[in-house]
């Protein structure tokens, strides 16, 4: 779906905009810490799903640079790929900007069964990025993690790898996601949770705070289906209570603001939107009070 379609009319959307406090822009940006560390990252991330499988096409290349180029300027590090997203790990690394040097926290997964294939996998992740090594690893949709996560976690005891983690989504599998937070040694986990999917505020969630583990959310706006009849308004008042001019800065606000999370990836192929989702580290985050509110009016409309 069409973000700027789904979010309804033009009209309304100029409003919210003018209605938009201003924000300096050397204002701090909302930064998290990795629990295992401490190291802080900025709480919005960029996925690749879908978006930067574009390889042969020259103008979605050039805007994919454009992409990452804003993602950077605005303060972005942490870039989330798979070998799954098909071409995106060669789009990254073609086009990753220099504005990325030094900045840039690679995130990429192991998607495949078997040491050695793992292995040779995220070797050839790795010259594709044109990285020396990768920040975090994680085992994509748990597939065949018993053998990989030690494996991972060998590699990080060695250097070659700074965290390693396991991924999920679609609210799938949160059975195994706890036993594996419960009794793995991880940095990091990965899952959906949104204003619509808010099922790991029972389990999920607090295990990573009980456990001292980040959390990656992904599928921020649930693939598109977030925006709709319910976005095709402005935001109610409390909207400029938290620095914000869509739907889409408020359903990420309300995911970051949650104490757990460390960092949510939408993903994008728009550069308008991408600076809109950065803007989500700006400004106010809801408090408690006001992510309830959140919640009532978009369930309510």
């Amino acid at each position: 779906m069409d973000r700027r379609k789904a979010l309804g009319f033009l009209a309304a959307s100029a409003a919210a905009l003018a209605a938009r406090p201003v924000l300096g822009e050397d204002e701090a940006l909302l930064e998290r810490p990795i629990p295992s560390t401490g190291e802080r990252l900025p709480a919005i991330g960029m996925g690749t799903w879908i978006t930067f499988d574009v390889v042969g096409d020259a103008a979605a290349l050039a805007r994919r640079s454009e992409i990452l180029a804003a993602f950077f300027a605005a303060g972005g590090r942490l870039v989330d790929s798979s070998p799954m997203y098909g071409s995106s790990e060669e789009v990254l690394g073609e086009r990753m900007p220099p504005n990325a040097a030094g900045r840039l926290f690679a995130a990429t997964k192991v998607w495949t069964v078997g040491a050695l294939p793992g292995r040779r996998q995220v070797e050839a992740s790795r010259a594709l990025w044109k990285v020396k090594r990768f920040d975090l690893l994680q085992v994509h949709n748990f597939l065949d993690w018993e053998v990989h996560l030690p494996i991972l976690q060998a590699m990080k005891a060695e250097g070659r790898v700074r965290y390693v983690g396991v991924t999920t989504s679609h609210g799938r599998r949160h059975d195994l996601a706890a036993r594996i937070m419960r009794t793995q040694k991880i940095d990091s986990v990965q899952f959906t949770y949104n204003v619509a999917r808010r099922e790991v505020e029972r389990d999920l969630l607090p295990i990573a705070a009980e456990r001292g583990i980040a959390v990656i959310v992904n599928r921020p706006f649930d693939g598109g289906d977030l925006f709709g009849p319910k976005t095709a308004r402005p935001l109610p008042g409390w909207g400029r209570e938290i620095g914000c001019a869509t739907w889409a800065e408020a359903f990420l606000k309300f995911i970051v603001s949650h104490p757990a999370v460390t960092c949510a990836i939408p993903a994008t192929s728009q550069v308008p939107h991408m600076r809109e989702n950065v803007g989500a580290m700006k400004g106010p985050q809801p408090d408690a009070a006001l992510r309830r509110r959140i919640l009532e009016d978009y369930e309510r409309a």
